[in-house]
Protein backbone atom coordinates (compact mmCIF):
# COMPACT_ATOMS: atom_id res chain seq x y z
CA UNK A 1 0.00 0.00 0.00
CA UNK A 2 1.25 3.47 -0.82
CA UNK A 3 1.87 5.87 2.10
CA UNK A 4 -0.95 8.08 0.88
CA UNK A 5 -3.43 5.21 1.14
CA UNK A 6 -2.29 4.45 4.69
CA UNK A 7 -2.94 8.05 5.65
CA UNK A 8 -6.37 8.05 3.99
CA UNK A 9 -7.61 4.87 5.67
CA UNK A 10 -6.11 5.77 9.04
CA UNK A 11 -7.61 9.24 8.95
CA UNK A 12 -11.04 7.84 8.12
CA UNK A 13 -11.24 5.46 11.04
CA UNK A 14 -9.59 7.89 13.47
CA UNK A 15 -12.64 10.16 12.97
CA UNK A 16 -10.48 13.14 14.07
CA UNK A 17 -13.34 15.02 15.67
CA UNK A 18 -12.05 18.55 16.17
CA UNK A 19 -8.57 17.89 14.80
CA UNK A 20 -5.94 15.38 13.79
CA UNK A 21 -4.58 12.88 16.29
CA UNK A 22 -1.02 11.68 16.46
CA UNK A 23 0.04 8.96 14.01
CA UNK A 24 -0.02 6.31 16.72
CA UNK A 25 -3.59 7.20 17.62
CA UNK A 26 -4.80 6.87 14.03
CA UNK A 27 -3.38 3.47 13.12
CA UNK A 28 -6.01 1.13 11.72
CA UNK A 29 -6.43 -2.14 13.59
CA UNK A 30 -5.19 -5.05 11.44
CA UNK A 31 -8.63 -6.68 11.50
CA UNK A 32 -10.44 -3.65 10.12
CA UNK A 33 -10.94 -4.80 6.53
CA UNK A 34 -12.01 -8.30 5.48
CA UNK A 35 -10.80 -10.06 2.35
CA UNK A 36 -13.91 -12.17 1.83
CA UNK A 37 -17.62 -11.82 2.41
CA UNK A 38 -18.76 -13.51 5.61
CA UNK A 39 -21.89 -15.56 5.89
CA UNK A 40 -24.85 -13.71 7.35
CA UNK A 41 -24.68 -15.82 10.49
CA UNK A 42 -21.10 -14.71 11.24
CA UNK A 43 -21.11 -11.17 9.89
CA UNK A 44 -21.39 -9.59 13.33
CA UNK A 45 -18.65 -11.63 15.04
CA UNK A 46 -16.02 -12.61 12.53
CA UNK A 47 -12.69 -10.77 12.50
CA UNK A 48 -11.45 -11.18 8.91
CA UNK A 49 -7.94 -10.93 7.55
CA UNK A 50 -7.24 -7.60 5.83
CA UNK A 51 -6.25 -7.02 2.24
CA UNK A 52 -5.42 -3.68 0.69
CA UNK A 53 -5.82 -3.24 -3.07
CA UNK A 54 -3.50 -0.90 -4.97
CA UNK A 55 -4.26 2.78 -5.17
CA UNK A 56 -6.19 3.90 -8.26
CA UNK A 57 -3.83 4.72 -11.08
CA UNK A 58 -5.77 7.11 -13.38
CA UNK A 59 -5.09 10.09 -11.12
CA UNK A 60 -2.74 11.01 -8.33
CA UNK A 61 -3.83 9.47 -5.04
CA UNK A 62 -1.11 10.88 -2.86
CA UNK A 63 -3.02 12.24 0.11
CA UNK A 64 -1.64 14.52 2.76
CA UNK A 65 -2.98 14.26 6.33
CA UNK A 66 -4.63 17.65 6.17
CA UNK A 67 -6.82 16.63 3.24
CA UNK A 68 -8.77 14.05 5.21
CA UNK A 69 -7.85 14.17 8.87
CA UNK A 70 -8.42 17.78 9.89
CA UNK A 71 -12.16 18.19 10.17
CA UNK A 72 -14.77 20.11 12.05
CA UNK A 73 -16.90 18.09 14.43
CA UNK A 74 -20.16 16.97 12.82
CA UNK A 75 -23.53 17.15 14.56
CA UNK A 76 -23.98 14.26 16.98
CA UNK A 77 -26.93 12.71 18.74
CA UNK A 78 -27.71 9.53 20.64
CA UNK A 79 -28.99 6.60 18.57
CA UNK A 80 -32.38 5.11 19.30
CA UNK A 81 -32.60 3.53 22.75
CA UNK A 82 -31.96 -0.19 22.75
CA UNK A 83 -29.94 -0.35 19.52
CA UNK A 84 -26.69 -2.27 19.85
CA UNK A 85 -23.57 -1.30 17.91
CA UNK A 86 -24.27 -4.09 15.40
CA UNK A 87 -27.84 -2.88 14.95
CA UNK A 88 -26.59 0.66 14.43
CA UNK A 89 -24.21 -0.55 11.73
CA UNK A 90 -27.09 -2.25 9.93
CA UNK A 91 -29.04 1.01 9.89
CA UNK A 92 -26.23 2.64 7.88
CA UNK A 93 -26.73 0.45 4.81
CA UNK A 94 -29.19 0.52 1.91
CA UNK A 95 -28.96 -2.62 -0.22
CA UNK A 96 -30.27 -3.15 -3.74
CA UNK A 97 -32.88 -5.51 -5.11
CA UNK A 98 -34.51 -5.74 -8.55
CA UNK A 99 -37.62 -3.61 -8.63
CA UNK A 100 -39.66 -6.51 -9.98
CA UNK A 101 -38.94 -9.00 -7.18
CA UNK A 102 -37.77 -9.08 -3.58
CA UNK A 103 -34.33 -10.63 -3.94
CA UNK A 104 -33.82 -13.43 -1.42
CA UNK A 105 -30.27 -12.32 -0.61
CA UNK A 106 -31.45 -8.80 0.21
CA UNK A 107 -34.30 -10.21 2.31
CA UNK A 108 -31.62 -12.12 4.17
CA UNK A 109 -29.56 -8.97 4.68
CA UNK A 110 -32.58 -7.21 6.17
CA UNK A 111 -33.62 -10.14 8.36
CA UNK A 112 -30.20 -11.39 9.48
CA UNK A 113 -27.88 -8.36 9.32
CA UNK A 114 -30.38 -5.67 10.29
CA UNK A 115 -29.94 -3.70 7.06
CA UNK A 116 -32.09 -0.60 7.46
CA UNK A 117 -32.76 0.30 3.84
CA UNK A 118 -33.59 -1.29 0.49
CA UNK A 119 -33.12 0.23 -2.96
CA UNK A 120 -35.36 -0.91 -5.83
CA UNK A 121 -33.13 -0.98 -8.90
CA UNK A 122 -33.30 -1.63 -12.61
CA UNK A 123 -36.50 -0.98 -14.53
CA UNK A 124 -40.04 -2.21 -13.94
CA UNK A 125 -43.08 -1.73 -16.14
CA UNK A 126 -45.21 -4.03 -14.02
CA UNK A 127 -47.01 -1.23 -12.20
CA UNK A 128 -47.79 -0.29 -8.64
CA UNK A 129 -49.45 -3.57 -7.64
CA UNK A 130 -46.24 -5.52 -8.22
CA UNK A 131 -44.16 -2.85 -6.48
CA UNK A 132 -46.49 -3.00 -3.49
CA UNK A 133 -46.02 -6.76 -3.27
CA UNK A 134 -42.23 -6.35 -3.36
CA UNK A 135 -42.21 -3.69 -0.65
CA UNK A 136 -44.56 -5.75 1.55
CA UNK A 137 -42.19 -8.71 1.34
CA UNK A 138 -39.29 -6.57 2.46
CA UNK A 139 -41.27 -5.02 5.28
CA UNK A 140 -42.32 -8.47 6.49
CA UNK A 141 -38.66 -9.57 6.62
CA UNK A 142 -37.60 -6.66 8.84
CA UNK A 143 -36.97 -7.73 12.45
CA UNK A 144 -35.56 -4.39 13.60
CA UNK A 145 -37.23 -2.01 16.01
CA UNK A 146 -36.73 0.63 13.32
CA UNK A 147 -38.90 0.92 10.20
CA UNK A 148 -37.37 -0.17 6.91
CA UNK A 149 -36.55 2.62 4.45
CA UNK A 150 -37.37 1.69 0.83
CA UNK A 151 -36.01 3.88 -1.97
CA UNK A 152 -35.79 4.05 -5.74
CA UNK A 153 -34.71 6.34 -8.59
CA UNK A 154 -37.82 8.13 -9.83
CA UNK A 155 -36.37 11.25 -11.44
CA UNK A 156 -38.19 10.97 -14.75
CA UNK A 157 -37.07 10.63 -18.35
CA UNK A 158 -34.22 8.14 -18.76
CA UNK A 159 -34.01 7.63 -15.00
CA UNK A 160 -37.36 6.26 -13.84
CA UNK A 161 -37.29 2.81 -12.26
CA UNK A 162 -41.02 2.31 -11.69
CA UNK A 163 -43.53 2.48 -14.53
CA UNK A 164 -46.79 0.86 -15.52
CA UNK A 165 -50.32 1.10 -14.06
CA UNK A 166 -50.33 3.30 -10.99
CA UNK A 167 -47.21 5.27 -11.93
CA UNK A 168 -47.09 8.41 -14.06
CA UNK A 169 -44.68 8.76 -16.95
CA UNK A 170 -42.48 11.47 -15.47
CA UNK A 171 -40.76 13.78 -17.94
CA UNK A 172 -37.02 14.34 -17.82
CA UNK A 173 -35.61 17.14 -15.68
CA UNK A 174 -34.84 19.02 -18.88
CA UNK A 175 -38.57 18.95 -19.70
CA UNK A 176 -39.58 19.60 -16.08
CA UNK A 177 -37.58 22.83 -16.34
CA UNK A 178 -40.16 24.13 -18.83
CA UNK A 179 -42.84 23.93 -16.11
CA UNK A 180 -43.39 26.68 -13.60
CA UNK A 181 -42.01 25.84 -10.14
CA UNK A 182 -45.54 25.83 -8.75
CA UNK A 183 -46.73 23.36 -11.39
CA UNK A 184 -43.69 21.16 -10.87
CA UNK A 185 -44.18 21.12 -7.09
CA UNK A 186 -47.80 20.04 -7.58
CA UNK A 187 -46.79 17.30 -10.04
CA UNK A 188 -44.03 16.07 -7.74
CA UNK A 189 -46.49 15.82 -4.88
CA UNK A 190 -48.68 13.57 -7.04
CA UNK A 191 -45.67 11.44 -8.07
CA UNK A 192 -44.75 11.12 -4.39
CA UNK A 193 -48.26 9.94 -3.55
CA UNK A 194 -47.90 7.17 -6.15
CA UNK A 195 -44.62 6.06 -4.60
CA UNK A 196 -45.94 6.18 -1.06
CA UNK A 197 -49.03 4.16 -2.01
CA UNK A 198 -46.73 1.46 -3.39
CA UNK A 199 -44.61 1.37 -0.22
CA UNK A 200 -41.67 3.48 -1.43
CA UNK A 201 -40.48 6.04 1.12
CA UNK A 202 -37.49 7.72 -0.57
CA UNK A 203 -36.78 9.06 -4.05
CA UNK A 204 -33.16 9.61 -5.05
CA UNK A 205 -34.05 12.90 -6.71
CA UNK A 206 -33.90 15.77 -7.55
CA UNK A 207 -30.69 16.18 -9.49
CA UNK A 208 -29.19 19.46 -8.30
CA UNK A 209 -26.10 19.38 -10.50
CA UNK A 210 -25.43 22.58 -12.45
CA UNK A 211 -24.52 22.57 -16.14
CA UNK A 212 -23.72 25.97 -17.59
CA UNK A 213 -24.36 25.48 -21.31
CA UNK A 214 -25.62 23.13 -24.01
CA UNK A 215 -22.02 22.54 -25.04
CA UNK A 216 -21.12 21.38 -21.53
CA UNK A 217 -24.23 19.19 -21.42
CA UNK A 218 -23.24 17.43 -24.64
CA UNK A 219 -19.85 16.53 -23.11
CA UNK A 220 -21.30 15.40 -19.77
CA UNK A 221 -22.26 11.68 -19.77
CA UNK A 222 -23.84 11.30 -16.30
CA UNK A 223 -26.16 14.32 -16.44
CA UNK A 224 -26.28 16.31 -19.66
CA UNK A 225 -26.35 13.42 -22.11
CA UNK A 226 -29.33 11.95 -20.23
CA UNK A 227 -31.27 15.25 -19.97
CA UNK A 228 -31.12 15.11 -16.17
CA UNK A 229 -30.38 18.82 -15.74
CA UNK A 230 -32.91 21.54 -14.90
CA UNK A 231 -31.74 23.90 -17.60
CA UNK A 232 -28.42 25.75 -17.60
CA UNK A 233 -27.06 27.62 -14.62
CA UNK A 234 -28.08 27.89 -10.99
CA UNK A 235 -30.88 30.36 -11.77
CA UNK A 236 -32.77 27.61 -13.59
CA UNK A 237 -31.68 24.63 -11.49
CA UNK A 238 -32.49 25.99 -8.05
CA UNK A 239 -36.21 26.84 -8.38
CA UNK A 240 -37.00 23.57 -10.15
CA UNK A 241 -34.92 21.34 -7.90
CA UNK A 242 -36.53 23.12 -4.96
CA UNK A 243 -40.02 22.58 -6.42
CA UNK A 244 -39.40 18.86 -6.98
CA UNK A 245 -37.91 18.46 -3.51
CA UNK A 246 -40.72 20.32 -1.74
CA UNK A 247 -43.38 18.42 -3.71
CA UNK A 248 -41.88 15.10 -2.70
CA UNK A 249 -41.85 16.11 0.95
CA UNK A 250 -45.44 17.34 0.73
CA UNK A 251 -46.38 13.93 -0.66
CA UNK A 252 -44.70 12.12 2.23
CA UNK A 253 -41.61 10.88 0.37
CA UNK A 254 -38.03 11.63 1.39
CA UNK A 255 -36.22 13.51 -1.42
CA UNK A 256 -32.47 13.19 -1.96
CA UNK A 257 -30.57 15.98 -3.71
CA UNK A 258 -27.65 14.67 -5.75
CA UNK A 259 -24.70 14.61 -6.54
CA UNK A 260 -22.86 16.93 -4.11
CA UNK A 261 -20.73 18.94 -4.82
CA UNK A 262 -21.89 18.52 -8.43
CA UNK A 263 -21.36 16.32 -11.50
CA UNK A 264 -22.15 19.01 -14.05
CA UNK A 265 -18.53 19.66 -15.03
CA UNK A 266 -17.18 16.12 -15.42
CA UNK A 267 -16.60 14.46 -18.78
CA UNK A 268 -17.00 10.81 -17.73
CA UNK A 269 -19.39 8.72 -15.67
CA UNK A 270 -18.10 7.38 -12.33
CA UNK A 271 -20.19 4.23 -12.80
CA UNK A 272 -18.15 3.20 -15.83
CA UNK A 273 -14.83 5.08 -15.58
CA UNK A 274 -12.05 5.46 -13.02
CA UNK A 275 -10.20 8.67 -12.25
CA UNK A 276 -13.19 10.90 -13.03
CA UNK A 277 -12.05 14.34 -11.91
CA UNK A 278 -13.63 17.79 -11.71
CA UNK A 279 -10.90 20.42 -11.86
CA UNK A 280 -13.05 23.53 -11.40
CA UNK A 281 -15.64 23.11 -8.62
CA UNK A 282 -14.93 24.98 -5.38
CA UNK A 283 -16.92 25.81 -2.27
CA UNK A 284 -18.12 28.94 -4.07
CA UNK A 285 -19.35 27.17 -7.24
CA UNK A 286 -22.98 27.41 -8.39
CA UNK A 287 -23.65 23.71 -7.75
CA UNK A 288 -22.67 24.14 -4.10
CA UNK A 289 -24.76 27.30 -3.86
CA UNK A 290 -27.83 25.39 -5.11
CA UNK A 291 -27.42 22.77 -2.40
CA UNK A 292 -26.85 25.47 0.20
CA UNK A 293 -30.23 26.95 -0.66
CA UNK A 294 -31.96 23.55 -0.67
CA UNK A 295 -30.48 22.84 2.76
CA UNK A 296 -31.77 26.16 4.05
CA UNK A 297 -35.24 25.15 2.84
CA UNK A 298 -35.24 21.90 4.82
CA UNK A 299 -33.67 19.32 2.50
CA UNK A 300 -33.48 16.06 4.51
CA UNK A 301 -30.89 14.01 2.54
CA UNK A 302 -27.89 14.80 0.34
CA UNK A 303 -26.06 12.28 -1.86
CA UNK A 304 -22.31 12.76 -2.25
CA UNK A 305 -20.58 12.09 -5.54
CA UNK A 306 -17.68 9.66 -5.96
CA UNK A 307 -15.89 11.96 -8.42
CA UNK A 308 -12.60 13.58 -7.43
CA UNK A 309 -12.63 17.37 -6.97
CA UNK A 310 -9.10 18.67 -7.31
CA UNK A 311 -9.98 22.07 -5.83
CA UNK A 312 -11.56 20.51 -2.73
CA UNK A 313 -9.80 17.19 -2.06
CA UNK A 314 -7.05 16.45 -4.58
CA UNK A 315 -6.77 12.80 -5.50
CA UNK A 316 -9.57 11.64 -3.18
CA UNK A 317 -13.11 10.63 -4.24
CA UNK A 318 -15.45 13.11 -2.59
CA UNK A 319 -17.32 10.35 -0.78
CA UNK A 320 -14.07 9.49 1.06
CA UNK A 321 -13.01 13.09 1.76
CA UNK A 322 -13.72 14.62 5.16
CA UNK A 323 -12.91 18.01 3.64
CA UNK A 324 -15.95 17.60 1.36
CA UNK A 325 -18.38 15.66 3.55
CA UNK A 326 -17.74 17.02 7.02
CA UNK A 327 -15.98 20.34 6.54
CA UNK A 328 -17.86 21.68 3.51
CA UNK A 329 -21.26 20.00 3.68
CA UNK A 330 -21.69 19.71 7.45
CA UNK A 331 -19.76 22.67 8.85
CA UNK A 332 -19.80 25.30 6.11
CA UNK A 333 -23.23 24.59 4.62
CA UNK A 334 -24.73 23.70 8.00
CA UNK A 335 -26.34 20.46 6.86
CA UNK A 336 -27.63 18.42 9.79
CA UNK A 337 -29.57 15.79 7.88
CA UNK A 338 -28.57 12.44 6.42
CA UNK A 339 -25.63 12.22 4.03
CA UNK A 340 -25.59 9.20 1.74
CA UNK A 341 -23.25 7.81 -0.88
CA UNK A 342 -23.89 7.16 -4.51
CA UNK A 343 -23.60 3.44 -5.24
CA UNK A 344 -20.28 2.22 -3.84
CA UNK A 345 -20.62 -1.41 -4.88
CA UNK A 346 -20.03 -1.43 -8.63
CA UNK A 347 -18.78 2.05 -9.54
CA UNK A 348 -15.60 1.76 -11.58
CA UNK A 349 -14.37 4.96 -9.92
CA UNK A 350 -14.05 3.06 -6.60
CA UNK A 351 -13.01 -0.37 -7.88
CA UNK A 352 -9.44 -0.08 -6.56
CA UNK A 353 -10.73 -0.20 -2.97
CA UNK A 354 -12.11 -3.37 -1.41
CA UNK A 355 -15.82 -3.36 -0.55
CA UNK A 356 -15.12 -3.03 3.18
CA UNK A 357 -12.65 -0.20 2.62
CA UNK A 358 -15.25 1.76 0.64
CA UNK A 359 -17.78 1.58 3.46
CA UNK A 360 -15.21 2.33 6.19
CA UNK A 361 -13.79 5.31 4.33
CA UNK A 362 -17.21 6.75 3.52
CA UNK A 363 -18.45 6.53 7.10
CA UNK A 364 -15.11 7.81 8.35
CA UNK A 365 -15.49 10.85 6.11
CA UNK A 366 -18.86 11.62 7.72
CA UNK A 367 -21.38 9.73 5.56
CA UNK A 368 -24.45 8.29 7.31
CA UNK A 369 -25.99 5.95 4.72
CA UNK A 370 -24.04 3.65 2.37
CA UNK A 371 -25.79 2.71 -0.89
CA UNK A 372 -24.96 -0.81 -2.11
CA UNK A 373 -27.25 -1.08 -5.10
CA UNK A 374 -25.61 -2.44 -8.25
CA UNK A 375 -23.68 -5.27 -6.54
CA UNK A 376 -25.74 -6.01 -3.41
CA UNK A 377 -23.77 -9.20 -2.79
CA UNK A 378 -20.99 -7.00 -1.41
CA UNK A 379 -23.11 -5.74 1.49
CA UNK A 380 -22.21 -8.46 4.05
CA UNK A 381 -18.48 -7.81 3.58
CA UNK A 382 -19.01 -4.07 3.99
CA UNK A 383 -21.10 -4.52 7.12
CA UNK A 384 -18.54 -6.89 8.65
CA UNK A 385 -15.71 -4.44 7.93
CA UNK A 386 -17.53 -1.49 9.47
CA UNK A 387 -18.56 -3.49 12.54
CA UNK A 388 -15.05 -4.87 13.06
CA UNK A 389 -13.54 -1.40 12.81
CA UNK A 390 -16.12 0.06 15.17
CA UNK A 391 -15.39 -2.65 17.73
CA UNK A 392 -11.66 -1.93 17.69
CA UNK A 393 -11.66 1.86 17.20
CA UNK A 394 -13.76 3.79 19.74
CA UNK A 395 -13.70 7.05 17.78
CA UNK A 396 -15.05 5.28 14.71
CA UNK A 397 -17.71 3.61 16.86
CA UNK A 398 -18.80 7.04 18.08
CA UNK A 399 -19.14 8.19 14.48
CA UNK A 400 -21.20 5.09 13.63
CA UNK A 401 -23.55 5.91 16.51
CA UNK A 402 -23.92 9.53 15.39
CA UNK A 403 -24.68 8.42 11.83
CA UNK A 404 -27.18 5.89 13.16
CA UNK A 405 -28.90 8.62 15.16
CA UNK A 406 -29.37 10.77 12.06
CA UNK A 407 -30.81 7.84 10.09
CA UNK A 408 -33.17 7.00 12.95
CA UNK A 409 -34.27 10.63 13.22
CA UNK A 410 -35.03 10.66 9.48
CA UNK A 411 -37.16 7.56 9.88
CA UNK A 412 -38.97 8.99 12.89
CA UNK A 413 -39.87 12.05 10.86
CA UNK A 414 -41.04 10.39 7.65
CA UNK A 415 -41.92 6.74 8.27
CA UNK A 416 -44.74 5.11 10.22
CA UNK A 417 -43.48 3.77 13.58
CA UNK A 418 -42.88 0.05 14.05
Amino acid sequence: MRPGRLVLLAAAVAVALGGCSSPSATTVHPSAVPNSAPTRATAETRTPTPTFPPSPTPTSTSVSPTQTATVTASPTASPAPGLSLAQCVGQLFMVGSPATTAASATIGDVADLGVGGVFLSGRSTAGAAVTSQVTREFQASDRSTQPLLIATDQEGGEVQVLRGPGFSDIPSAETQASMSPAALASAARAWAAELRAAGVDMDLAPVSDVIVSAQQAAANPPIGQLQREYGYGAASVLPHAEAFESGMRAGGVVPVAKHFPGLGAVTANTDFSAGVTDTTTTAASPSVAVDRSLIADGLPVVMVSSAIYSQLAPGVPAVFAQSVVTTLLRAQLGFGGVIMTDDVSAAQQLAAWSPAERAILAIGAGVDLVLVSAAPEEAPEMIAGVLSTARTTPAFAAQVESACARVVQLKERYLPPR
